[in-house]
């Protein structure tokens, strides 16, 4: 499966053309491209779609969405956090 996750950005820069930065979801960080979202600075919260943020989402909503994202036992693998093998 494949979601759109909301994530709080915690910083943008442009790098080698791209406007790349860090977003947190739920104590989980990953890059995105800001390219579609360029208005999105840091301490919003924007929804990030197979690395691009596309949308920026209310606080609220977005925390309501990783608490149940996570309740469900699926961040982690929407994010692309792979599991530990024994």
């Amino acid at each position: 499966m494949c979601l759109a996750i909301p994530g709080k950005v915690l910083d943008k820069s442009l790098l080698n053309g791209l406007l790349r930065g860090r977003v947190e979801f739920g104590g989980i960080v990953r890059e995105a491209c800001f390219d579609f979202l360029p208005e999105a600075e840091p301490g919003d919260y924007v929804l990030v779609h197979v690395g691009f943020a596309i949308t920026m989402v209310d606080e609220e909503d977005a925390l309501s969405t990783l608490a149940y994202l996570r309740e469900l036992g699926t961040l982690e693998e929407e994010v692309g956090v792979e599991e530990a093998t024994p």
